[in-house]
């Protein structure tokens, strides 16, 4: 804690117009030995001006350039939700059948030990959940290789208490898709934990930090992060690929309860995505069944 308020010092010297939030989460990123000091003490890139462009980002380029049309991206999901239409630009998952090329990462930026992918889906209020619709609502937004691109989506990226309900923000590894028919997916499962509002957008924050910065000590067993905004509610959730796997889950859930500072007796479940998949076939096909006749 010394040498974190330590570094902050150092660096509110050097960047005096950062705010609170950036201080922390960068020296907590140099503490944990993501990020170079030297690169984080260095001048800050200009900021990108943002577009009016409304057509689909190209995803060939890294994170930066892309930052504008996200911004516009997010606006557009947002409008559409509060009229509740659906949403069709972007890169949907029909699109992303064909492997997309590697993020560049500039040199001397620090590259993280994997790529991520940043996605958002949103669902109307009352509309049932199906495999279908939630293919056809899952955006991929941005990619990111390195701090640097991390940093430069993430400061523009819309907080999850600022999102409409049902809202769901999606890091995954790259080259697997946010859903549990996934092959990475398929055999693992979930940590979840409920939050009463206000405390999603710190505790996701704390969360995805500590997973790029490979905190889960459990090699390659995270596939990804979901924060899902509720009504009374929200949700952040944890994927790993193997639901079997005791150790590894136990570890997860004991990294997570310390990142986000959870009281011992918080209730956190585990659940399968076979699991999962059950109970959505069931709950749609009853929603689909035709009443019988009545007797």
């Amino acid at each position: 804690m010394r040498e974190h308020s330590r570094v902050c010092d150092e660096l509110l010297k050097i960047h005096p117009h950062w705010d609170d939030d950036r201080l922390y989460q960068t020296a907590r990123l140099i503490v944990i030995g993501v990020a170079d000091p030297k690169a984080c003490l260095g001048s800050d890139p200009e900021p990108p001006v943002p577009s009016r462009s409304r057509s689909p980002p190209s995803l060939s380029s890294s994170g930066p350039p892309l930052m504008s049309t996200m911004v516009n991206k997010y606006d557009a999901l947002k409008n559409n939700e509060e009229s509740g239409e659906e949403d069709n630009g972007g890169r949907d998952l029909k699109e992303m059948e064909k492997p997309l090329p590697p993020v560049e990462v500039k040199p001397g930026d620090h590259r993280l030990q994997f790529t991520y992918n940043i996605w958002f889906s949103r669902r109307a209020p009352g509309k049932q959940a199906t495999t279908q619709n939630y293919d056809q609502n899952l955006k991929l937004i941005g990619r990111f290789a390195s701090v640097e691109q991390f940093w430069a989506y993430y400061s523009r990226l819309v907080r999850p208490a600022d999102l409409n309900s049902h809202s769901d923000i999606h890091i995954f590894k790259d080259g697997i898709k946010p859903m549990w028919e996934d092959a990475a997916n398929k055999n693992g499962g979930k940590w979840i934990v409920r939050l009463r509002k206000g405390l999603a957008s710190r505790c996701w924050e704390n969360m995805i930090l500590a997973m790029l910065g490979e905190q889960f000590m459990v090699g390659d067993e995270i596939c990804g992060a979901v924060i899902s905004v509720r009504f009374q509610e929200d949700i952040i959730s944890v994927w790993n690929r193997t639901a079997q796997d005791t150790a590894t889950t136990t570890r997860i859930r004991d990294t997570l309860k310390r990142v986000l500072n959870l009281p011992p007796n918080t209730v956190m479940e585990y659940k399968t995505h076979n699991d999962s998949l059950k109970h959505t076939h069931h709950s749609t096909s009853s929603f689909l069944r035709k009443p019988g006749p009545l007797h």
